[in-house]
């Protein structure tokens, strides 16, 4: 009597049932291990796709074989996905995966998904700069936990190179991070979902429709006349550039939607059907190149696009001459060839050495800019319009020897940090972007959120994706125009509850266009605690009245927003935004101490309207100007948090620790660590860039610094986090505390010393310094 085949335990068998108990540390092992270039929807897929592919077929090649931590079931199974992983390294590999090459399930139509904020995505980020072998090392390793033999084997047996391991082992990653990916109820399998673009994604369906339909009649005259003669196919960027296709929320969406973002912004204003408007700021965006970008766009068939110039040696018509486009360019190395047939559109800049030429005939770009080491400035000659020379023309080159532009540069900016030029194009248009937000143009057609006048400004607002651009334009005459692009990524409640409109000349004054859920506004004066909010004006639009805004260089005041939401999204809710020179307001927040008067279980920073958080942001917003992120332009929001309280020596007082925490719309932020004695100023303890520190991912926080006692004695002094049970200092002062502050006497003489906090769950953490310390 022979065994059913189902009972059979079979090498396959074993395989499966790993996969499917192993799935979320596999899937893990895979997302980790894929490059970053793929993105976050891309790697999901991927990973999902290695794991599943994963299974041996029956009668294959056995595994590393043995038992389970040197070999296995499981150990099979992560070498095959570790080869899955590893495969699409190359870039042929990775254009194929990012195609969806092989086409192998799973399939996703209609959804874009992500791992959720923190957790693998954190990993992924620390690891971004890695190479896959290296980042497959750190996860075996570091996060699954085997051995550093057993994972160099596996590593061998997928193929990868015998250093892998060892440059793993330099990584640093703190270990709160790695423990929260290790924990029993985490599940990297566990994805965030968002629909596409449904609107797009219906007419696509009525398109494909319609052109089956289409093929099926031409398919039957085909038959019966013959074949048809082919015709151009019209440029893909006219679609997506025509003002009637752009996108209109309704009024009320925001209250009856759960996502409360930009998207469900309605489009406000009074020039929201001003088609010329709308025209000239989708013709603006289109030639808005990157300054990494300088190669010129390959020509289309048909009549040129938006905002498109032609390139190649030679590009002689019969119509060229006399039509040269408003703000055109010559993409040539000598403007002696023709432009194309017919006339471009506004926006492209000269990206040319020599602008003088026989064929440089006809009307030369009003408002051109410049992109070269040294421009003549001569006008261009030719006999269409002789004479008619580039109005306005902006030089952004060390050496400019032609006309300078007339009212081109930052409009409205009054010097304000944060956003710097970073490209022209034709008409005087300046583009500003934050860091790692492209100026390209739209993939499909944007949202509208305003488009009217301001202050003798034209502003049309657009959303696409996780950007916000703002165009601006003067309403009469010839005034320069600009471009600003923000990073818009989660936005939320508060964070997508203002952008900036326009600004006065002076840079002294800003008008604001709040969220459709914001129901009353105000402002007040951060460096005046104890005065109150005063009205502030809007108009049934959505627009503010003329707000002051902090001046660069000077801190005689602070002016900040108070805006408070509609009871249909959050009832009695308040929070305060401040205008640190960008498109998006930034959202100020407090977090108090966890002990003493006021002190609360540990949760989210609260927002900035308390008694408490007001005399904490009264001593600290004069320092907003020196924050890195600030000056880059992509700031989401920043928090206080006053994480210890300490009584000094020598009847010193009592004193606030606190951690200032500038967050970037991408996720990195800065710190400033200080000490808030009772009598005196603040005093800077630590800074560092670029860290996890004193946010949702770094909790532990460990500070330290010299201190004179008001009897003339030096101190050394430290204080740690709510977690921080202990604390050790040694070097040059050697000294140990229970608890989480620590006072020891020092040398009037900086000199080394180390700090070491105990934590509650019996890990520690050093203190930070900057550099390499604030890690536990």
């Amino acid at each position: 009597m022979s065994t059913s085949p189902r009972f059979r335990s079979t090498a396959v068998e074993q395989a499966e049932a790993v996969l499917v108990e192993q799935y979320p540390r596999l899937v893990r092992l895979a997302y980790l291990t894929l490059p970053d270039s793929l993105g976050r929807h891309g790697r999901v897929l991927l990973a999902h796709r290695a794991v599943q592919r994963a299974l041996p077929r029956r009668g294959g090649a056995a595994g590393p074989g043995g038992p389970e931590g040197s070999g296995g079931a499981l150990a099979d199974v992560r070498v095959r996905v570790l080869r899955g992983c590893l495969a699409p390294a190359g870039r042929t590999g990775a254009a194929l995966a990012r195609a969806g090459w092989p086409p192998v399930p799973p399939f996703v139509w209609g959804l874009r998904l992500w791992p959720p904020a923190g957790g693998i995505e954190e990993v992924a980020r620390m690891l971004a700069g890695e190479p896959a072998p290296v980042r497959a090392a750190f996860v075996l390793h570091r996060v699954d936990g085997l051995p550093e033999e057993t994972a160099a084997r596996l590593l061998g047996a997928a193929g990868a190179p015998a250093d892998a391991m060892a440059r793993a082992l330099a990584l640093g990653v703190g270990e709160t991070l790695l423990r929260e990916l290790r924990r029993p109820e985490f599940d990297a399998s566990v994805v965030s979902t968002r629909p596409t673009d449904l609107l797009r994604r219906r007419r696509r369906v009525r398109a494909g429709w319609a052109a089956a339909a289409a093929l099926a009649v031409a398919a039957g005259a085909l038959a019966v006349v013959g074949p048809a003669r082919p015709h151009a196919s019209r440029p893909v960027a006219v679609g997506v550039l025509d003002p009637a296709r752009l996108e209109r929320v309704p009024a009320q969406a925001w209250a009856d939607t759960a996502r409360i973002d930009f998207t469900a912004w309605p489009a406000r204003g009074g020039r929201t059907s001003d088609r010329a408007l709308l025209g000239r700021a989708l013709g603006a965006w289109s030639s808005a190149s990157p300054p990494h970008a300088p190669a010129p766009p390959q020509p289309t068939p048909g009549p040129p696009a938006v905002g498109r110039a032609t390139p190649g040696s030679n590009a002689s018509g019969p119509h060229a001459a006399g039509w040269t486009a408003l703000g055109s360019a010559a993409l040539v190395p000598h403007a002696a060839d023709r432009a194309t047939p017919g006339p471009a559109a506004p926006g492209r800049a000269a990206l040319i050495s020599d602008a003088f030429g026989p064929h440089a005939v006809g009307r030369a770009g009003l408002g051109s800019a410049a992109l070269v080491p040294a421009v003549v400035g001569r006008d261009a000659p030719g006999a269409a319009d002789p004479g008619r020379a580039a109005l306005g023309s902006a030089a952004l080159i060390p050496a400019a020897v032609g006309r300078a532009g007339s009212g081109a540069g930052s409009l409205g900016s009054g010097g304000r940090p944060g956003v710097a030029p970073v490209a022209a194009v034709g008409g005087g248009v300046v583009v500003r972007a934050a860091p790692g937000v492209d100026t390209d143009p739209p993939r499909r057609a944007p949202q509208l959120l305003y488009a009217g006048d301001s202050d003798g400004r034209a502003v049309v607002l657009l959303l696409d994706g996780d950007r916000v651009v703002r165009y601006a334009e003067a309403v009469t005459g010839r005034g320069a125009r600009e471009l600003d692009f923000a990073g818009t990524d989660e936005a939320g409640v508060t964070t997508a509850a203002a952008l900036t409109l326009v600004r006065s000349p002076d840079g002294g004054r800003a008008r604001y266009l709040l969220a459709p859920w914001i129901a009353a506004a105000g402002t007040r004066d951060l460096l005046r605690a104890g005065e109150d909010t005063k009205p502030l004006a809007l108009a049934a639009d959505g627009v503010t009245a003329p707000v002051e805004v902090p001046r660069a260089g000077a801190c005689a005041a602070w002016p900040a927003l108070e805006v408070t939401s509609s009871a249909r999204i959050v009832e009695k809710h308040s929070f305060v935004l401040a205008d640190l020179g960008t498109l998006t307001p930034v959202h100020l927040t407090y977090t108090p101490l966890p002990d003493g008067p006021g002190a609360a279980a540990a949760r989210q920073p609260r927002e900035a309207t308390g008694a408490a958080a007001r005399a904490a942001w009264a001593a600290t917003a004069c320092r907003l100007p020196e924050m890195r992120g600030m000056r880059d332009g992509g700031v989401r929001a920043v928090n206080i948090w006053e994480f210890a309280s300490s009584e000094l020596p020598d009847g010193g007082g009592r004193a606030v620790w606190s951690c200032t925490r500038t967050s970037s719309w991408a996720g990195p932020g800065d710190v400033l660590v200080r000490l808030s004695p009772a009598a005196g100023p603040p005093q800077d303890v630590a800074r560092a860039p670029d860290t996890a520190a004193c946010g949702r991912f770094g909790q532990h926080l460990l500070a330290g610094t010299r201190w004179r006692s008001p009897a003339g004695r030096w101190y050394l002094l430290a204080a740690g986090s709510r977690e921080v049970t202990g604390i050790t200092a040694s070097g040059a002062v050697r000294a140990e505390a229970r608890g989480r502050t620590l006072a020891a006497p020092a040398g009037p003489e900086a000199a080394a010393v180390e700090l070491t906090g105990r934590l509650a769950s019996g890990g520690r953490v050093t203190a930070l310094d900057g550099g390499g310390g604030g890690r536990d």
